[in-house]
Formats: C-alpha cells, structure tokens, sequence
C-alpha cells in the first residue's frame, strides 16, 4: 500500500494491486478482470451480481467526487476556523492540472526523482533547469518545494545501479548525492536558476540522520547560490530549506536539525517502515506496517513539539496525510500543514471542516495512549462514524466477498 509504485499509481488515479502472488498471467487475455485498490483484490470473470456490485461502487464514488468539487472553492479550515494548508505530492506534470483544480495551496513534496526515471541517462543542468521551471511557473505563486535526488531503496535509476543486500539501510538519499556532489550541485543550480523572477522554490533534503549531512548539504547550497548571484549575475532569493523526518535518528534530532534549516517535512512512509523495522515493499511483512501504530503517533507528537519549541515550520507529506483519518490524527497532534495526492485532497478537506481543531487535539490525546494499532484504528472509526463523515472514510463496498486471487 505504501510502496513508491503504489503511491506513483494512486496520484495518477490508477487502481493498483501490490504484492499479487501466483496470478495466471498467460490465462487473463480476453477475461473480465476488476482491480480493487481499496482492498487489494483481483477478481478474474467475477459474477453478474459481483460485476454489478462493484459498477454501483463506482457509481457511488463518481457521486462523492462530483459532491466532493463543492468544497473546492470553500477556505481550507477547521470547524473552529484554524487554517489548515492543504498541500499535494507530485512529480509528473499531468498531475499539476489535478492539482490546481483541486485549489492545491502549494506543493509539498515535488519528487524530483521521476524525471531521472524517464530519462537514459543523468539530465543535465539545463535539462533540469527547464523542467522545474514549468512546475515553478506553473504553481507560481504557490510554494513548491523541491526533494533532491532520493535514489536507492526501490528508487534505483536504470543507469545508475545501486546493488546492496540491505538497499534500505544503505546508500540512498542524501548519502548518495553527498557522495557525488556534482550531482547535487548540478540540481541545485538547476533549481536556483528555474526560479529566478518567480521566488516560490523551497529545498528539501532527504533521508537525514545527522546534522553532519545537513551541514554539508547546506555548504554546497550557499557555495551555489553565491556562484550564481556573486559569480554570474542571477537575481535570485535564496530558498528555504528543510530536511526530511524519516529516519528514528531524526525524530530525536529534531531540535537539532530545526536549529540548521527553515523547515521540516515528517515523510511518514519511510519513517513508519523504520520505527517498525518492516519492508514496506515485502508482502510477507505487509500486515505489520501500521500507520497508527502508538510508536509513530508518539514520534509524530515529538517532532511537531520541538519543531514548535525552535519556531520553525513543519508538515507532513506522507501517505498518512491523505487518509481523512490520519489527517484528523495528525491536525490533533498539532501539524497545520498536510501534502497528499491531489485526488485526496478534498476528502481530507471535507472531513477538517467538519471537526473543531480542539475535537480533534482530544481525538488525538486519547488514541495516544493506546497500546496497539488496531485500537488506534478502531477508535479513530468509532469516533468518526457521524452523518457527513462516515461516507468520506470508509469506502462502499460489495456486499458479496467474492473470491480472490
């Protein structure tokens, strides 16, 4: 559910079903098959009533978006009236006109690894240049903020191989790009330069679990933002930069590193898959991936704390920040600033204001101290199973389960 490729999938649209084992792959040509996204089944030549289950699935989903368009134009606040920015991922310029539409208030985590997976080799500068010029000018004046390179893990770049017994816990990251700095400076200035005249870039470092990287990353900045405007005569503001929560050594750091930077961004996926120590990509470990489990909830309730405690911005810009639930989670614990998929944005939108944020701050201080997942789970459902809000979190389903694959 939260591997890259899942997530890629959901931001287009696109049902996808991960970690399928023993399907009969030659068999499939010229039969009736539905992908369930929502429950990670693969029904082959399904039954008239099961076809005719799901086509009302999709009705009813086409009806909540058309309802769920409503709300586009509305102010993004709570019950009570705290704003809330709703931000977006993206990393592909088809999602950029989704975005907008869905009245995006900027982009929160701008992948710019996808466009190194399109190409045969390494982009160039002004390649680069040109690319995160459209997305710039394209949400300007919206912020957009940019992660370097984050290669490595299940990110490897076809020309660029990283083979490694253990790819999660070795080079990727910003340990790749420190290690072939002029990578990261290539994409830096690549960057600097797309925003000369529109000011709205903002920097992010991925995979830190030192203030020593971030140190170096911030050398390598600044030597490129005085080679630009000192050396060549670019007009440039310099960018805020932020790092990256997703690794333990961060979350109890984060004082530290919010002391270096303008901003944090907590990347839920990851930091969730390390805290847990479970491969999110390894189906025989999947069912131990839980997004509410309290040893998250606690690290999220840290970082927001000590991110407060230096004055410094933060978000959250995983997967959790698109779940209505997690959203309402996350708004309790305190973040006031959420990027997700364009298509989630205006369910979790939908769902805030209907709550008032100090509903929520109780929702959360409750769940927190409880001792497993799926309590946190359930009482998260008992407490929003309300009219208005029932239907923008659980999703219909068949009556009928039919048999899976």
């Amino acid at each position: 559910h939260n591997s890259h490729m899942a997530i890629i999938g959901r931001s287009m649209g696109i049902p996808t079903v991960m970690g399928a084992v023993d399907l009969p792959w030659a068999e499939l040509e010229g039969h009736l098959v539905i992908v369930d996204g929502h429950m990670g089944h693969i029904l082959i030549d399904p039954s008239p009533e099961v076809e005719r289950a799901y086509q009302e699935v999709f009705r009813k989903e086409q009806d909540l978006a058309a309802d769920l368009l409503a709300t586009r134009d509305e102010p993004s606040v709570t019950a009570s009236g705290d704003a809330i920015s709703l931000w977006v991922n993206t990393g592909l310029r088809v999602d950029t006109k989704l975005s907008l539409e869905m009245g995006a208030a900027g982009v929160g985590l701008y992948r710019t690894e996808i466009p190194f997976f399109l190409q045969e080799r390494f982009p160039s500068e002004e390649e680069q240049r040109v690319i995160y010029r459209d997305q710039l000018t394209m949400y300007a004046p919206r912020p957009v903020t940019m992660r370097t390179l984050d290669i490595g893990g299940d990110k490897a770049l076809p020309y660029f191989p990283i083979k490694e017994e253990n790819p999660f816990l070795g080079w990727r990251g910003i340990r790749v790009t420190l290690d072939h700095p002029e990578i990261f400076l290539a994409q830096v200035r690549a960057m600097m330069r797309a925003s000369e005249g529109i000011d709205n870039l903002r920097i992010l470092l991925p995979m830190i679990s030192s203030v020593q990287e971030v140190d170096s990353a911030l050398a390598l900045i600044n030597r490129v933002y005085t080679e630009l405007t000192v050396e060549e005569g670019y007009r440039i503001r310099m960018p805020k930069v932020g790092v990256m929560i997703e690794v333990p050594a961060a979350v109890y750091q984060a004082r530290e590193l919010a002391r270096r930077v303008d901003f944090l961004s907590v990347g839920t996926n990851d930091l969730t898959q390390y805290l847990l120590a479970v491969d999110r990509n390894n189906p025989r470990v999947a069912a131990l991936y839980h997004a509410y489990h309290p040893a998250l909830l606690k690290a999220l309730r840290d970082v927001v704390r000590d991110a407060a405690a230096m004055n410094r911005e933060v978000s959250v810009c995983g997967e959790m920040a698109g779940d209505p639930m997690g959203a309402v989670l996350l708004v309790g614990l305190g973040y006031r600033a959420l990027s997700m998929s364009a298509s989630n944005l205006l369910r979790v939108k939908a769902v805030l204001r209907q709550l008032k944020t100090a509903e929520m701050t109780a929702i959360a201080a409750r769940v927190c101290e409880l001792p497993d997942a799926s309590d946190v789970k359930a009482e998260l459902q008992r407490t929003l199973d309300r009219p208005g809000i029932a239907r923008l979190i659980h999703s219909d389903r068949p009556v009928q389960q039919p048999k899976r694959h």
